[in-house]
């Protein structure tokens, strides 16, 4: 081979792998497992909570690192990240659980970058508009309990020969309470007799019980966490009553109100699996956790007429739209209490009179 030909050689081999294309990038030395382990070591024990880095690290071993780890940096892009939450969707996973999942993906890489930014926008997502009609019509659909559910899964509760007495007081008090006040159940489990404020009719929420760390009480979730709330409602009266009962004259003012007999803060699985799932088995009513009081007191306070922002401190969201979206739909027999409230026996004349036609 000539030299002219080589070079031209050379120029052949060089187009054909578009060196010379504006597209083209050249990989990095860096690839994502480096921003993993950046992650790990420097950015999750100085700036979360060891139960939001639980969560994202089950993430990274189940889900992120198998596909990703050798991936250079430049090459994760929306494009690479939509072609595979379509192998992700085929595996079973739910849009909610590949969001989650892409949450963490994005802080990993955030964390490790130089601007702080993640390299791509879960507005761009390749989710069909069905499924993300379906993943808000689900939204609106999660399980709440009311106030007179509530008072069933306690009264049924404090009667189960499963449980000690102790334990049978502790569960009938924490879910009354849960559905009185809207609180988390990490921030319930965290309160202390001192937080209490009988006379006031005052709960100081100050700390957050962390599940993943054996109960250990800890920051709360965000800013707006931190809040006292007011049960000054007949529902929040009848609440703080129970509790007073139950607390009897403490010897400790520091003592978490629901501890075991060790004096830790409860553990949720316990409590789901001892007292809450054996109830709602019994008197028929949907499987839910904890969160389901707390979404029925958002909805309560909502329908009494109280103000948004109001109900927003009391809940201690950070948002308006948060508080929103607890809501939810409202069950039929509600909207029927309301209408009868709002006008009466008009409808039933009017139905007699339509009928009357009818004839």
């Amino acid at each position: 081979m000539t030299k002219s030909e080589a070079e031209r050689k050379k120029v052949e081999f060089l187009l054909n792998l578009e060196l010379n294309s504006m597209e083209y990038q050249i990989p990095s030395s860096l690839t994502f497992a480096n921003a993993v382990s950046h992650y790990r070591d420097v950015f999750a024990p100085r700036m979360l909570r060891s139960s939001t880095f639980s969560t994202a690290d089950g993430h990274l071993k189940n889900h992120l690192e198998a596909d990703w780890k050798d991936v250079p940096m430049e090459h994760i892009t929306i494009d690479s990240v939509n072609e595979w939450i379509w192998k992700k969707r085929n595996q079973g996973l739910s849009w909610v659980t590949i969001k989650n999942i892409l949450r963490t993906m994005q802080r990993v890489l955030s964390s490790f970058s130089k601007d702080k930014k993640p390299p791509f926008s879960q507005i761009g997502l390749a989710i069909p508009e069905r499924d993300k009609l379906q993943m808000k019509v689900s939204s609106r659909k999660k399980i709440s309990f009311s106030w007179t559910q509530a008072e069933q899964i306690a009264g049924y509760v404090g009667k189960m020969e499963t449980l000690g007495k102790k334990r049978r007081e502790q569960y009938a008090t924490l879910f009354l309470l849960a559905a009185a006040s809207g609180l988390r159940a990490s921030e319930l489990l965290a309160l202390r007799v001192n937080d209490i404020d009988f006379r006031a009719g005052t709960i100081r929420v100050e700390e957050s019980s962390d599940q993943k760390s054996k109960g250990a009480p800890g920051p709360c979730k965000n800013a707006a966490a931190y809040r006292t709330v007011l049960l000054h409602d007949p529902e929040g009266r009848k609440a703080m009553q129970k509790l007073r009962l139950f607390l009897g004259i403490a010897p400790n003012s520091t003592m978490f109100v629901f501890h075991s007999s060790r004096g830790n803060p409860l553990l949720e699985t316990n409590i789901l699996n001892q007292g809450l799932y054996p109830a709602l088995d019994a008197l028929g009513l949907e499987q839910a956790g904890m969160h389901a009081f707390r979404r029925g007191c958002n909805r309560r306070w909502e329908l009494a007429g109280v103000k948004p922002a109001i109900i927003r401190q009391q809940m201690g969201h950070s948002s308006a739209a948060m508080t929103e979206r607890y809501t939810g739909e409202i069950p039929l027999d509600d909207v029927r209490t309301e209408f009868s409230m709002k006008f009466g026996n008009k409808i039933d004349v009017l139905e007699i009179m339509e009928t009357g036609a009818a004839a």
